[in-house]
């Protein structure tokens, strides 16, 4: 379908509105950061030059993919209540356009703009948020001892691995327990101390363990002050729990998911809720379009103002939810997907009602 004059008018205002309301966001939200940081930036002596390159920058798509949905509702609303009060709305449906018609032209921008959020929160954010993170490590929260706590991993069939507090700078674990079960009875136990990898020989040492093997009728039990013992992983096996999913695109966080099931990390639900979250979020652009353009295109006595008040209710209404279901993939009350998709599909569920409210 072509794209005649009409829709290219409202194309137009959809992206010029919509851009520079969020531009000025992001403006604004820079301005505060700066003014919050530009003690440690003079402290840390950083060139203007590397702030701007590897922090501001990366900023500017996270926050631009953080608010795109709720900016995109909120233009919508704007620029059309302002055409339904100039009457032209009335206008271009008393010359015999139809309202679905009418929503075209905001339906491919509304396309275009979640197809650019998908690449976007997928592809561009995460190696922007990898600078950022490491910018930040280095000059605002530096760590000189970054470590991974309550890492808990199966590491063969049957064996689960738990090491209290991991220091990725020695690569010792502390506080070490491996379990081995047969089916779900527990047939051995080892503890240890710590552990540390002898890089020489491929394998672990174990200091001040003990091993306990379950038998029927005894048990046998070994004590001393070391052991080698090779564990099915490496130090950077470890270190993979401190991954902020961030930084990982599409391809890489489904692998990287997919390799946290098999070590059964109990964050699982944590990395499922960030993916499909880059799915969701993008798509709740067409969702929230329609319920815009259905709720502002009438001539309403309060305006825009009204307009705009009822879609800021509205999106608070939408982050409650969206928490709220976050909160309860974390504790496993509701599977991620579920709880992803949860505020899409009961602000989905209202698009039929107001769209009966619509002018026609």
């Amino acid at each position: 379908m072509l794209l005649t004059k009409f829709d290219t008018y409202i194309i137009k205002k959809f992206l010029s509105t919509f851009f520079i309301a969020i531009l000025l966001m992001i403006a604004i939200i820079l301005v505060f950061d700066l003014s919050d940081k530009i003690g440690k930036f003079i402290d840390n002596h950083i060139p203007a030059k590397i702030i701007l390159k590897d922090y501001y920058l990366s900023l500017v798509p996270y926050y631009l993919n953080l608010f795109m949905s709720l900016f995109v509702f909120l233009s919508i609303i704007f620029f059309t209540s302002k055409m339904a009060g100039k009457s032209e709305i009335i206008a271009i449906l008393s010359g015999g356009v139809s309202f679905m018609r009418f929503t075209r032209p905001y339906f491919v921008t509304a396309v275009l703009l979640m197809i650019f959020g998908f690449v976007l929160g997928n592809f561009i954010i995460p190696p922007a948020n990898k600078t950022r993170l490491e910018f930040e490590g280095k000059y605002i929260t530096y760590r000189p001892n970054k470590d991974t706590r309550n890492i808990h991993k199966q590491i063969a069939p049957g064996v689960f691995l738990y090491i209290k507090f991991f220091d990725v700078n020695s690569d010792i674990g502390h506080v070490v327990t491996i379990e081995k079960f047969n089916g779900s009875k527990l047939v051995s136990k080892m503890y240890a101390d710590n552990i540390f990898w002898l890089k020489d020989m491929g394998k672990w040492r174990a200091n001040n363990y003990w091993i306990r093997h379950i038998n029927n009728l005894t048990d046998d039990f070994f004590t001393g002050a070391s052991i080698d013992t090779n564990l099915f992983l490496t130090p950077e096996d470890i270190k993979e729990t401190a991954i902020n999913i961030e930084t990982l695109n599409f391809f890489e966080l489904n692998e990287f998911i997919e390799e946290q099931k098999l070590h059964g990390n109990e964050n699982i639900n944590e990395f499922l809720v960030a993916k499909h979250k880059r799915t969701a979020l993008p798509f709740s652009t067409l969702i929230l379009t329609f319920i815009g353009v259905s709720m502002s295109s009438k001539k309403l006595r309060g305006g825009t103002g009204l307009n705009l008040g009822i879609g800021i209710a509205l999106s608070l209404i939408y982050i409650l939810v969206q928490k709220l279901s976050d909160q309860w993939a974390f504790n496993g009350s509701m599977s991620p997907f579920m709880a992803v998709w949860t505020p899409n599909l009961i602000f989905l569920a209202i698009t039929p009602i107001l769209y009966k409210f619509a002018p026609k």
